[in-house]
């Protein structure tokens, strides 16, 4: 940044040609909040934060990043979760639509995304000690009211009888139809409704994409 503590910027090409160095930069804290993986919305340049932040999260750095049931809506996004998690990040589900879509690195600098508009969506950047610490301190009491993501994806199948967990399992091992009813003691017309039923569940598109989601949910053995 500048000799100035608060910017604008517009649209995410300025925002990351402003900000590449902050990232750079940040060595104790990374907090993000936002409703789904669409507000930062550049894969590329989410995969360079996630390349430079990955090293310094098993050097004691705290990653963390609360979002909405939304950003569980397909698949690509639930991967990057569980790709922050492997690497050792925080991530936390929050049910209510989140007042900041917000970046926070090292409680110094603060990226907020605001509006879209003709130039794209706008953000503002400081370094305003009273705005980064105000806006730190709610961020944190809507993460402490979050829930963790593995604890928020175990929610959401509790209650799945034997017979569907023996299913999932099938599934999980990669068995045609014909086999897992055998497994399970089934007919294969009613295996068929039950992996429908689960797949629907798991919000898979595929037997074999259920069976991956259910083992990253612990409901596999």
């Amino acid at each position: 940044m500048t000799d100035q503590t608060t910017l604008t910027v517009h649209g995410e090409e300025e925002l990351v040609a402003r900000t590449a160095q902050l990232f750079g930069e940040a060595t104790r804290e990374f907090f993000c909040a936002a409703n789904d993986l669409h507000t930062w919305s550049r894969p590329e340049a989410r995969a360079a934060i996630a390349r430079r932040l990955g090293p310094r999260t098993a050097d004691g750095m705290v990653v963390r990043k609360l979002y909405t049931p939304a950003v569980l809506a397909d698949e690509e996004q639930r991967l990057h979760l569980f790709a922050v998690a492997a690497a050792g990040g925080q991530v936390r589900i929050r049910a209510a639509t989140l007042p900041h879509e917000t970046i926070i690195l090292d409680r110094r600098v603060m990226i907020l995304a605001g509006r879209s508009g003709a130039r794209g969506r706008e953000f503002t950047i400081t370094s305003a000690p009273a705005l980064v610490g105000g806006v730190h301190a709610l961020m944190r009491a809507t993460w402490d009211a979050g829930t963790p993501l593995a604890d928020y994806l175990r929610r959401e199948t509790e209650g799945l009888d034997a017979d569907s967990l023996a299913v999932l399992a099938a599934l999980a091992d990669g068995l045609t139809d014909a086999v897992g009813a055998r497994r399970v003691g089934m007919s294969v017309r009613t295996y068929r409704r039950r992996v429908a039923e689960l797949m629907t569940a798991l919000e898979a598109d595929s037997r074999f994409q259920a069976g991956v989601n259910a083992s990253r949910r612990g409901l596999t053995s």
